[in-house]
């Protein structure tokens, strides 16, 4: 007698999509669970649960997520829904937009913060482009 043994996919949003070490991925990546960035990212992430910048990984793009932490090096907007946490090992050069938002003595970071409920940046608009922010006159 044999059993069924069929396997059971997890919620897209329970999932975690890798970018391992030595892996270079040009082009946007979207995932409705979490991301984790070990390797290089050449363009934009959006995640629905997470991004994680290990101190290894690399992104060159904007990153539009609940909940992120950064250990690596950014290049591009942040922007966190939740909460973001940047640990000392991290270099970022960018927009950080978030509601809760935690510096590690020892990271670097150059660019502009925003913080709060009510923060937003027209660039960080997901699908927006530097270029479609209207400056303040």
């Amino acid at each position: 007698m044999s059993r069924d043994r069929g396997v059971r996919a997890s919620p897209p949003e329970q999932v975690i999509s890798i970018i391992g070490p030595g892996m270079k991925v040009v082009g946007d990546c979207d995932a409705d669970g979490a991301i984790r960035v070990e390797g290089t990212v050449q363009g934009n992430i959006r995640a629905g649960k997470a991004v994680v910048v290990g101190k290894d990984g690399v992104v060159e793009g904007d990153i539009f997520t609940q909940d992120a932490v950064i250990a690596g090096n950014v290049k591009g907007v942040i922007r966190a829904e939740s909460r973001l946490e940047v640990q000392a090992t991290s270099r970022l050069e960018g927009e950080v937009i978030a509601t809760r938002f935690q510096l590690e003595e020892g990271a670097m970071l150059n660019g502009t913060v925003q913080m709060g409920k009510d923060a937003e940046s027209p660039t960080a608009r997901p699908g927006s482009k530097p270029e479609d922010a209207t400056p303040d006159s």
